[in-house]
């Protein structure tokens, strides 16, 4: 995330179903409402990913919640929104998506000068032997950081 931006959504399970090769920051065309309820974080994306279709980057599985003090003008809490990024930035991560094994799944979404942006990653599927070992990591920290609070207070 960028200097100075608010977070407001992250996506824990891609930090742990995933290795993160790279990131990416982008725009995100939002339409009327939708940008009232990703502000108040009234946003899911879990299984959320990116598509790159005819030169152009989408998100599928992103479900942005219908603004509950709207009219019948509401949005589609479940349509594709585009991501905007730069012509070459887009060839980089169609030329990385096209090996085996690599996805683009949404990091993390925070505002920048009042602006909606994604953190965008390149990512690789980990495998559950992965997965194990990522949890002993943390657990063996978890166990470090308390035996060095408990000698610290005495």
């Amino acid at each position: 995330m960028a200097e100075g931006g608010k977070k407001i959504a992250e996506n824990r399970k891609a930090r742990f179903d995933y290795f993160i090769e790279d990131s990416i920051e982008c725009g995100i065309v939002l339409e009327g409402t939708e940008v009232k309820c990703v502000k108040g974080g009234n946003l899911s994306f879990p299984d959320a990913f990116a598509e790159i279709i005819n030169g152009e980057v989408w998100v599928k599985g992103l479900h942005i919640a219908e603004y509950s003090y709207s009219s019948v003008f509401n949005h589609n809490p479940d349509r594709p929104k585009k991501l905007l990024l730069h012509r070459d930035q887009i060839k980089r991560l169609s030329r990385k998506v096209d090996e085996k094994g690599y996805t683009l799944i949404p990091l993390d979404f925070y505002l920048k000068n009042g602006r909606v942006k994604v953190s965008l990653g390149v990512c690789k599927g980990k495998k559950a032997f992965d997965k194990r070992e990522t949890i002993k990591a943390r657990d063996t920290d978890r166990l470090l950081a308390k035996e060095f609070k408990k000698r610290l207070n005495g």
